[in-house]
């Protein structure tokens, strides 16, 4: 076999493996700000203190003039080309007084299990995963930055993270007796640590309609992590009747497509055909979409997976979501047998909030109360200065004698009963349940369908 056409067989077990990237975003270099207490890096002439009993692998990038460092029991200092450290009188620089020392922030504070601490290389305009998708799922490839220093947590949960490769310090690795040998190394105690565990092997996703992440036992603890910062709760959606789909940790606005599929289904096919059909239009702007294969719900047996499509609304306008939801329903039922879907629903949350009709509403009660008060504030003036009303002390009526005047707006007959509110029961089904609502389509029957 020649030179191409080794790289054209390369190139089709890629496309087969659907094999994606997971790249680690945070680091412990010396020349971050984000990495120092005061969050700048030190200034020439002050002094520079590690936490003794924490273990790290710093990269020091520049040149600095210090006046006092405090070193970790356990750690290093690794200098790039022309980085080093010399002495400096305290306070030299203008900008650096002689006050408290920079430390260098705790290096354990990065999690494997955090969301926000990982960047996939599919990411593009429009394109989004949900949370536990976000952690590198069974099948990915886990890239740690080869010029930065890095220290990662791996946090109690239901057992080994298990990804296809790691790439760290210039070396890749597919198998976990290799791994391990690395975890137990010097270098690796430096920059894994925690009572988790790592395993790597080459699972292939080698069908094309996708693979599922293998995270959902490990959500509870993606979720934990996700939600630190905000005191471990979700924030509350704006929207009624607001969705979870499979994978995320907290409820959000918008719409979900399921699909099953057949063997002719394509993933990643599917979501460049959402992205570009879809979501290049006008109306459609401000939408995100995910797509990813989950497991399916067992009480539904046909298929143990299906193709869940999530929709979410980013901007002020609403109703985006559902209206595209309802066109690729309508593109299934249309083109469902060439892109290989057999049936697609959806749920639609429901509407916001800030609603413009609450809204309206809540203005248009608020204007009637003012107007009431307007009119019980300045009709007596009114009416005294018009000579209309006049104040006396009321006496007790003599006997028999009729009791004030006759009034046409009050003295008006009683009003017939109004008819009593329809039984619960006689509402409909579609009235009488929460504002999601569901839709369904088989494009197998669709046609017979609108034949009647």
């Amino acid at each position: 076999m020649g030179a191409l056409g080794r790289v054209l067989l390369w190139l089709q077990l890629c496309a087969l493996t659907h094999a994606a990237s997971k790249l680690w975003v945070p680091n412990t270099d010396f020349d971050i700000a984000a990495n120092w207490s005061q969050n700048r890096t030190p200034c020439a002439g002050g002094a520079v203190e590690f936490p003794a009993d924490k273990m790290v692998s710093v990269l020091v990038r520049e040149g600095h003039a210090v006046s006092d460092m405090l070193l970790p029991l356990d750690g290093e200092l690794v200098l790039a080309s022309g980085a080093g450290f010399g002495v400096s009188d305290v306070g030299s620089h203008p900008d650096c007084g002689a006050g408290d020392p920079a430390v260098f922030r705790d290096s354990d504070r990065f999690s494997w299990h955090d969301p926000h601490l990982w960047r996939s290389e599919n990411e593009a305009p429009g394109l989004f995963f949900v949370d536990a998708e976000r952690v590198p799922c069974r099948h990915d490839d886990v890239v740690f930055p080869p010029s930065a220093s890095f220290r990662v947590g791996l946090g109690p949960g239901p057992g080994p993270v298990r990804v296809r490769s790691i790439s760290a310090l210039g070396r890749t690795f597919t198998r976990d007796e290799d791994l391990a040998a690395f975890l137990a190394s010097r270098a690796g105690r430096l920059r894994f640590h925690g009572p988790g565990a790592l395993s790597v092997g080459p699972e292939d996703c080698a069908d094309p309609s996708g693979c599922v992440c293998g995270n959902a036992e490990a959500q509870p603890w993606i979720c934990a992590d996700l939600l630190q910062s905000l005191g471990g709760r979700c924030p509350q959606a704006a929207c009624h009747g607001a969705l979870r789909p499979q994978g995320q940790c907290c409820d959000l606005c918008g719409a979900v497509v399921l699909l099953t599929h057949g063997p002719a289904f394509d993933l990643e096919r599917y979501r460049a055909r959402i992205l570009d059909t879809f979501l290049g239009l006008p109306q459609y702007q401000g939408l995100q979409v995910a797509v990813s294969k989950v497991p399916r719900s067992p009480l539904l047996r046909e298929a143990d997976t299906e193709i869940q499509v999530v929709l979410v609304e980013t901007g002020p306008e609403t109703g985006g979501a559902g209206q595209l939801a309802r066109a690729l329903l309508a593109d299934v039922a249309k083109h469902g047998e060439a892109l290989g879907v057999l049936e697609a629903t959806m749920r639609e949350s429901g509407a916001h909030v800030w609603d413009s009709s609450a809204a309206g509403l809540a203005g248009g009660v608020a204007a009637a109360l003012l107007l009431a008060l307007l009119v019980l504030l300045l009709a007596p003036p009114l009416l005294r200065r018009a000579g209309r009303l006049r104040w006396r002390r009321q006496e007790a009526a003599p006997a028999g004698a009729t009791l004030g005047f006759h009034n046409p707006v009050f003295d008006m007959k009683a009003p017939q009963p109004l008819p009593l509110p329809q039984p619960l029961s006689l509402v409909p089904k579609a009235a009488a349940d929460s504002t999601s609502h569901s839709y369904f389509v088989n494009p197998l029957f669709a046609g017979a369908e609108a034949e009647a």
